[in-house]
């Protein structure tokens, strides 16, 4: 898998920045790098990218805003957020943003590299097409889900971009529904669990969901919250 993989390293440390691409060149992956936001850009404007390691400090932008950029443009290149902070607040609001997964500086080889290959295989996993010939529009609250095309559209026929997360989450919805689903279940059905991404984590993807659904945070009717179990989508769906 990894000869195939290409990888851009965004990082102002130079030292950093040739760690890193060292680990990875010895792991067999393509590398690129770029040491600002308009370097990334042009990276991947002219390179096809499998996965972005970002730092959160950089020169011309952070890398919370440029995420968060990226995914408003629906570029759904899996982040890995690189920074030297590593508080719970940081962690969370990196995720917010659209970061597939996080990891503080310093870090060790291994857990670099079991976190790229994890947020690797949940994003080749998410843009695999259904195997069900009738399962691949799935309807529900006056949205489809076109399995094949990985794409959200609206009751107005407008296309709502869903990160590889959020798309797994909605489909474990879809494939259980009005089921209460616990935070551990979920993890496991998103391949969260491999890529060690914590149960806030689903709390957070749930929150996103929500508001790309419309789904009102304080009352929530499509995605329930079930204290002390989980979540429950509500509505009845159709194949």
């Amino acid at each position: 898998m990894t000869s195939a993989k290409h990888i851009l390293v965004v990082d102002d440390d130079p030292d950093i920045c040739e760690l890193v691409a060292g680990i990875l060149m010895r792991e067999n992956y393509a590398v690129s790098r770029a040491w600002n936001v308009a370097g990334a850009r042009q990276q991947l404007g002219t390179t096809d990218v499998d996965l972005i390691i970002l730092d959160l400090m950089l020169p011309d932008q952070d890398g919370l805003s440029f995420c968060r950029a990226l995914r408003g443009e629906a570029v759904a290149t899996p982040i890995i957020m690189l920074t030297a902070k590593g508080d719970d607040f940081d962690r969370v609001l990196g995720l917010e943003m659209g970061a597939d997964d996080y990891l503080a500086k310093p870090f060790h080889s291994r857990e670099l590299l079991a976190r790229i290959r994890a947020v690797l295989r949940r994003s080749a996993g998410a843009l695999q097409p259904a195997n069900e010939p009738s399962g691949r529009f799935i309807r529900f609250e006056g949205w489809t889900l076109d399995t094949a095309k990985r794409e959200l559209v609206s009751a107005s026929d407008v296309v709502v971009f869903l990160s590889g997360a959020e798309y797994e989450l909605l489909l474990a919805f879809l494939t259980w529904p009005q089921v209460t689903l616990s935070r551990e279940k979920l993890l496991d059905a998103t391949r969260g669990r491999s890529a060690a991404i914590s149960d806030r984590s689903i709390d957070i993807q749930v929150s996103r969901l929500r508001r790309k659904l419309g789904d009102d945070p304080k009352t929530p009717r499509i995605i329930r919250t079930i204290w002390g179990d989980g979540y429950l989508f509500t509505p009845d769906i159709a194949r």
